[in-house]
């Protein structure tokens, strides 16, 4: 097959396209920067020579927007809303417009459009969409019109002949230097690793290897559109997920942090804590139901072999 994957040389990218490839698709990413021999420069704005790429490919996955590991300054978060906006519809246009389209079109979403709870899994069909939610800061509901901006202008894209998917993800583990993963490892081998802010809110994640099988999955079933959550099935809280990620390098002991503590740590790494603190309690319902099975369900198993291929590259 075709595949063509605008926004697909970030962390997530490169584990689909490194996948996809392996598998002997023939994998085109659209970039702003293009990095690779092969890479076709868009501006994830507007149409150009880029969309002849989008013509007669089987399938689109577009990964592209402004990364989320920043300052959620006004100034920022207009830019991850308008980066994603622009080029969900840019790319709803280039469909519209090819004389052959692709047969379905994978968009990338976020499970931060859920709200933040502690009393209940989110699925797709029961799961609370967020932004009203008592005690959580105001800005993290900006969060969350971006997640229904980025999934509504997919659903009202004019392109009736291409099936349309929302990958409603959570935080894509990869042994990859860089990702989510490396940077929570780097925290728990300084000892830094403990609870934050007591630890209760819950982490959900997937293993790289059943993201690219979710996506593979969801290419091949015919009979699912709309939104599909991309999460393991066992969200934990975070004192419980940085225990396990703890025991999987061998670190005994994380010094716990405050509140203030990790506003502290976020503003010195110019990130924000609500990727720490809002409690993400996602499941993927339709998966599940259409039998899809993960390979890394629990994370306890999953930490033990991110971290046994992180040491494989020469690390610890």
């Amino acid at each position: 097959m075709k595949i063509v994957i605008p926004g697909g040389t970030g962390q997530v990218g490169t584990v689909l396209k490194r996948a996809l490839s392996a598998a002997g698709h023939d994998v085109v990413v659209l970039s702003r920067r293009p990095r690779q021999q092969g890479d076709v420069h868009w501006d994830g704005a507007t149409l150009g020579p880029w969309a002849g790429e989008i013509d007669g490919s089987d399938v689109v996955v577009n990964l592209a927007g402004r990364s989320v590991n920043c300052r959620y300054t006004p100034a920022n978060l207009r830019e991850m809303m308008d980066s994603r906006v622009h080029s969900a519809r840019v790319v709803g246009e280039a469909i519209a417009a090819a004389a052959r389209p692709p047969r379905v079109w994978l968009q990338m979403s976020t499970a931060t459009v859920y709200a933040h709870r502690f009393d209940a899994p989110n699925d797709e069909a029961t799961g609370v969409i967020g932004g009203t939610e008592p005690g959580a800061p105001g800005y993290w509901a900006y969060s969350v019109d971006i997640a229904k901006a980025w999934e509504r202008e997919q659903g009202t894209a004019g392109t009736p002949h291409t099936r349309k998917v929302a990958l409603r993800a959570a935080m894509v583990m990869s042994p990859d230097r860089g990702g989510v993963f490396d940077v929570l490892l780097r925290l728990a081998r300084l000892g830094l690793g403990g609870p934050v802010a007591g630890g209760a809110q819950y982490v959900s994640w997937i293993h790289e290897q059943d993201f690219v099988r979710a996506v593979e999955f969801l290419v091949a079933r015919d009979d699912i559109a709309g939104p599909v959550n991309l999460a393991a099935p066992a969200p934990l809280p975070h004192r419980d997920f940085m225990r396990a990620l703890r025991t999987a390098w061998g670190v005994p002991v994380g010094l716990p942090a405050t509140r203030l503590m990790a506003e502290a740590g976020a503003f010195v790494l110019r990130s924000d804590t609500e990727l720490l603190l809002k409690s993400r309690r996602v499941v993927p319902g339709r998966l599940l139901d259409a039998g899809f099975t993960f390979g890394h369900p629990d994370w306890a198993a999953a930490a033990d072999d991110l971290v046994r291929r992180f040491r494989s590259r020469g690390v610890g």
